[in-house]
């Protein structure tokens, strides 16, 4: 038996450590499908919490996609949500430290796809779909500022590396869930105000969208109110029907 070792009452040191608790605790979400490979988001506690999206190929080889220091988290409403998009075997993700848009392919480094804000972390992006002709994304945009509270609004953010964005929504406190047709001429999404919250009340939009230019025009309410929740809206397959769960 090891000799025992007395020490004031609160300051022993406990075999459990913060470290010990963590290392197990890895966190997952956030599956994509692309073709045949999947994707997920990994949070890791050995990595001081860094989001790192993986890959796994229909041979059940597992590849991490964003290199260190990379970390694919946003901040968004300050806890952040829907970090990164896939199609045909590139990665669009948003990046923690610097808060822009980043796409990244397999062997390569990753580049990224919006400016630099004016102020630290000013831009933020959450959210993220790729439009159908996979030429933009689409997403939520939370832009800081020195002097007021955030703006949050819809954009199409194109992914060619202009760093080309046109806001589709604004005016509203928060946005969600945009969602392009299968036919790819409109768009739809959420909106609400404070101090509701989504499962509370807010309002179903949808809008012609010209995927050449990556704007909207003519916005429609079709559903909802300040005691009407609507929630994850969905295109069906065919037909014009917006439909929610």
């Amino acid at each position: 038996m090891p000799d025992k070792k007395i020490s004031p009452y609160g300051s022993w040191v406990s075999p459990i450590t913060a470290e010990l608790i963590t290392q197990g605790g890895l966190r997952l979400g956030e599956v994509r499908v692309d073709g045949t490979d999947i994707y997920w988001l990994e949070g890791r506690p050995e990595e001081s919490g860094r989001h790192v999206v993986v890959r796994r190929t229909s041979d059940g080889s597992v590849t991490d996609i964003n290199p260190t220091p990379f970390n694919a988290r946003n901040a968004v409403h300050e806890y952040g949500g829907a970090s990164f998009a896939v199609r045909d075997g590139v990665v669009y993700f948003a990046n923690w430290d610097d808060q822009r848009i980043y796409s990244v392919a397999e062997n390569s480094s990753p580049v990224t796809i919006t400016d630099e804000p004016d102020i630290d972390q000013g831009d933020r992006y959450a959210d993220l779909i790729l439009s159908n002709d996979s030429n933009w994304i689409l997403c939520v945009r939370e832009r800081h500022f020195e002097d007021r509270e955030a703006d949050n609004e819809l954009v199409a953010v194109k992914v060619d590396g202009s760093c080309e964005v046109n806001v589709i929504a604004t005016g509203y406190d928060f946005y969600s869930s945009m969602r392009q047709s299968p036919s790819g001429d409109r768009v739809s999404w959420l909106s609400w105000n404070h101090p509701d919250m989504p499962w509370d009340g807010c309002e179903l939009w949808v809008a012609d969208f010209d995927s050449l230019s990556g704007l909207v025009s003519n916005p429609v309410k079709v559903a909802g109110d300040r005691s009407t929740s609507i929630v994850q809206p969905e295109w069906a397959p065919t037909g014009p029907g917006v439909h929610n769960r």
